[in-house]
């Protein structure tokens, strides 16, 4: 179960950056967000991960949501902010970027099926239950910004 005790940083955990992004599109007059299903959980994911040496930050962050939910058509929007966690193995502090963009591609499949089951688009109101509590609040605390970016696409 994920608690609070993943949001205290120990101290001397080495940290690793990593880097993924709030996906969204219009349907009708939802707002509609590309999440990914991890191999045996239920719950769901933003599509992120780790940001590689040398890699530019947004170029991380679209690399990782094409592995992950299979989505490449993206048009970025704006940087949402950074979330900070102990990572799955609690060996590492993760330092996650996240942006926004907007897509059209309707149909996607993740291509790291490794660690990726599946991809859904889930309406942004109300949202599903997330496995970490730092996504759901993510996208909360950006409700407005998202809701804008799919109005000017209209």
């Amino acid at each position: 179960m994920i608690d609070n005790s993943w949001y205290i940083r120990p101290k001397g955990l080495r940290e690793r950056h990593a880097a993924g992004g709030v996906v969204v599109r219009r349907d009708g007059n939802q707002a509609l967000l590309a999440l990914a299903r991890e191999r045996g959980h239920t719950d769901y994911v933003l599509p992120k991960g780790h940001v590689e040496a040398g890699e530019e930050i947004e170029y991380a962050a679209r690399r990782e949501i094409e592995e992950e939910v299979g989505i490449s058509k993206l048009q970025f929007i704006e940087k949402l902010g950074i979330k900070e966690r102990l990572d799955f193995h609690k060996t590492e502090w993760k330092i996650t970027h996240y942006f926004l963009y907007l897509t059209e591609q309707i149909d996607a499949v993740p291509t790291d099926t490794t660690h990726h089951e599946s991809m859904s688009w889930v309406p942004l109101d109300p949202l599903p239950t997330f496995f970490w509590p730092e996504q759901h609040a993510l996208i909360k605390e950006n409700a407005y910004q998202i809701w804008e970016a799919v109005d000017r696409k209209e």
